[in-house]
């Protein structure tokens, strides 16, 4: 399955939804380009729970989003990631690196963001 990327955002809270697979080519294009669109966020969500697999290109893309995201004072929270993603987390010890959290963390975020804001984008790459 190729990736499927939908964001929508809630006052400061950005939510970025993954679903399918983060790994070389057009997919890491595609999440930078989802992720950059909120420069003036103050937290982005990536909801990983319906992402199937991540490779080394993928860790690389959460890295140089994790660097944006400090370098425009935005802070990005990884959510709900499978127990496949989550190991390769910890293997790459890029859990030291991001903040990895549950769904309930999640709601918390989402419930303490400023006014809502409507904005709903869908996307497939193939």
């Amino acid at each position: 399955m190729s990736l499927q990327i939908e964001s929508s955002r809630a006052g400061d809270v950005a939510i970025v939804q993954c679903k399918g697979r983060l790994v070389r080519g057009n997919p890491l294009q595609s999440l930078r380009e989802a992720v950059m669109r909120f420069p003036d966020a103050r937290i982005v969500v990536l909801d990983l729970t319906a992402l199937e697999n991540i490779d080394g290109g993928g860790l690389g893309t959460l890295v140089f989003l994790h660097r944006w995201a400090r370098e425009h004072a935005v802070q990005i929270k990884l959510v709900n990631a499978n127990s496949f993603i989550r190991e390769m987390l910890d293997r790459t010890r890029l859990t030291c690196v991001f903040d990895v959290s549950s769904v309930e963390d999640a709601v918390e975020i989402l419930c303490n963001a400023e006014e809502p804001m409507p904005l709903a984008v869908s996307r497939a790459v193939a």
